[in-house]
């Protein structure tokens, strides 16, 4: 997942723990072969491969994949879409020194994005236009949190905490009885919390713009890119939000990102707590704790 790790289980049957943990791991590890666009036998590569020529067949599991982008895709009105990975050729990250592109570059990626695009169904999917690919990245770690937590509680695990690179999944309070008490990362300072959530089950996952960026001038550019504009947002330094799986508050931290200035309506109109720091460094939302 290209990220530190976490997995915390509590149980008075120490062989039960150790099985859920290394059944919650392999399954982690499964879905990271499944859907990393750096792989080449993964589903994401074998249907970007495919761009422009014959549908690829899926299962059952991708094609649920599917259907939730789609509905992020519309409950963020075109904002969250799997398809804006080609912007990846326009905005290079990891360049030196940094660069900007041209509104040439931007433009031709911005032409290769278009979830509506995309044909699939419950068996197949297919990209219609070669040069287009998916990235299942805003989904996919959270989804594994998930999956890990589910798999720990089959095990018979009702205390446990997940934690995948900061998106964070709990399986019931701790032993005692207490909520988990996260940290939300501070979004200018390396190893800082700016806050803290309090968790007896559910989920909390962060979107921000600190984990690819570069500036120029005094002008940061984050990797969180709006697939309409072709240009990386710029109102808030961090979203977290909670929900009741991971991801669900991954994607809706991502969505809110891309609201902007209507981020705070949009999670107060999905019912869902939050914790928002903005481009001046305030903390808004009810979900933090007083520090």
């Amino acid at each position: 997942m290209a990220s530190e790790n976490e997995l915390l289980l509590w149980s008075d049957d120490e062989a039960r723990a150790t099985l859920a943990a290394e059944a919650a791991v392999a399954d982690v590890l499964r879905i990271e072969a499944k859907y990393s666009r750096y792989r080449d036998d993964s589903v994401t590569t074998r249907i970007n491969r495919a761009a422009g020529g014959e549908a690829v067949s899926i299962d059952a599991e991708t094609a649920a994949l599917l259907t939730y982008a789609d509905q992020c895709h519309r409950i963020s009105g075109g904002r969250f879409d799997l398809t804006s990975g080609a912007l990846r050729r326009a905005w290079d990250f990891r360049r030196t020194p940094p660069r900007i592109p041209d509104v040439a570059a931007i433009k031709a990626a911005t032409a290769l994005i278009g979830w509506n695009r995309v044909e699939w169904d419950e068996s197949s999917a297919r990209l219609p236009d070669a040069g287009m690919e998916i990235d299942f990245g805003g989904i996919g770690k959270e989804y594994a949190a998930d999956r890990a937590a589910t798999v720990c509680a089959a095990h018979g695990i009702e205390h446990g905490l997940v934690n995948l690179g900061g998106d964070v999944r709990a399986t019931g309070p701790q032993p005692e009885g207490e909520p988990w008490r996260v940290g939300i990362r501070h979004p200018r300072r390396e190893g800082a919390a700016i806050a803290t959530v309090l968790l007896e089950s559910g989920a909390v996952a962060t979107s921000g713009d600190y984990e690819r960026f570069f500036e120029i001038a005094g002008q940061r550019y984050s990797h969180i890119l709006d697939p309409r504009t072709g240009r990386p947002v710029a109102h808030w330094q961090s979203i977290s939000v909670v929900a009741p799986l991971c991801v669900v508050a991954g994607s809706f931290a991502t969505i809110a990102m891309l609201q902007e200035r209507e981020a705070e309506a949009f999670l107060r109109e999905q019912g869902l707590r939050y914790v928002a720091v903005d481009a001046g460094g305030v903390v808004h939302g009810a979900a933090a704790e007083p520090r």
